[in-house]
């Protein structure tokens, strides 16, 4: 028996649409899976967690890779792009929290003693996210960036740039060579 769901049972996850060539282990948990759109030639590694909701929803483009444990918390919905990478242990946040002391928090208390961040993450499209980063609520990640591993991306980065750390600093800018390629990636 493969290790990735069969097309039948990826119908029955109830997702809003997948397409072709997807590959995800049996071991990827998905909550509110109506709320998540995967696209074309996409593999999803072993124990990732995608948490959509019924207001806000996930997109995965085509050609997009989600390493070993990536978690994308969609609350206030999740966009990535076309031909991305997300390393392993990598932690997508489009909500949160308020945890400066004037609200409480967690999921299991009612919604008017908490104060919840809800804002979209965009990532898009030739981005590689490195090992271990978190990219937290309303950031935008822009074509072609590169965020080193262990980051914490709490600002929008620009396009064909290069950053990394905490706190997230440029390093230099990524070449785009690359986009000559895509024209022979197969659809």
């Amino acid at each position: 028996m493969t290790r990735n769901f069969d097309r039948e049972e990826l119908e029955a996850l109830g997702l809003r649409a997948f397409g072709e060539d997807v590959r995800i282990d049996r071991s990827v948990l998905f909550f509110e899976p109506g709320a998540v759109r995967i696209g074309s030639h996409v593999r999803i590694d072993v124990q990732c967690v995608i948490t959509g909701e019924a207001a806000a929803s996930i997109s995965i483009g085509d050609h997009v890779h989600l390493s070993c444990g990536v978690y994308l918390f969609g609350g206030g919905g999740i966009e990535i792009a076309d031909h991305v990478g997300l390393s392993s242990r990598v932690a997508v946040y489009s909500v949160n929290d308020d945890y400066s002391g004037s609200a409480m928090t967690g999921p299991t208390l009612p919604d008017e003693l908490r104060n919840v961040h809800r804002a979209p993450v965009k990532i898009g499209s030739h981005v590689v996210v490195g090992s271990g980063s978190i990219v937290l609520p309303g950031v935008v990640i822009g074509e072609g960036a590169i965020v080193g591993a262990l980051s914490l991306v709490k600002r929008s980065v620009e396009p064909f740039t290069m950053v990394a750390g905490n706190p997230l600093r440029y390093i230099r800018p990524r070449k785009r060579t690359f986009l000559e390629l895509e024209p022979r990636v197969p659809r």
